[in-house]
């Protein structure tokens, strides 16, 4: 199975039919598909000028970083994370979906109107860890900070 297919698998197994999620992006790979955040994944949800430094950040010091989302023209990065996260994330500025949040999905490796992968999915349910996502985010910030001031 290609990666792309396992990615997919992965990302359809949450939808409340996974089959017609399938069937939906293999007639129409540029269609969205709603799907539920809190059961293989919660998303953390930050500002662009916030979340670009913290993936740059992440990407320096993981080998792997979990899949991450960008839409709104670039304004919001959602990065997907563990489920539960979402319940006990108290970080300011930054917007959580867990249990009951439907999340616009792109078909991995394609852009589904303004939402597009930045890191897309790669089947295996790598997901980034919130904690190191705190310590890039703290970096970031500090980073802006420097630079602004």
């Amino acid at each position: 199975m290609t990666r792309a297919k396992t990615a997919v698998e992965w990302l359809a197994s949450v939808a409340p039919d996974p089959r017609a999620c399938r069937r939906e992006w293999e007639r129409d790979p540029h269609a969205p598909a709603l799907l539920p955040a809190g059961k293989a994944w919660d998303v953390l949800i930050l500002p662009g000028d916030l979340g670009y430094p913290t993936l740059d950040v992440l990407t320096r010091v993981l080998d792997q970083v979990g899949p991450v989302l960008a839409d709104f023209g670039d304004a919001r990065l959602g990065f997907l994370v563990p489920p539960g996260t979402a319940a006990r994330w108290l970080g300011t500025g930054v917007r959580s979906a867990g249990p009951g949040v439907w999340i616009v999905v792109p078909c991995p490796g394609r852009t589904a109107g303004t939402v597009r992968w930045l890191i897309p999915p790669d089947g295996s349910g790598t997901l980034t860890d919130p904690a190191l996502l705190e310590m890039a985010m703290h970096e970031a910030a500090a980073r802006t900070a420097e630079e602004d001031g």
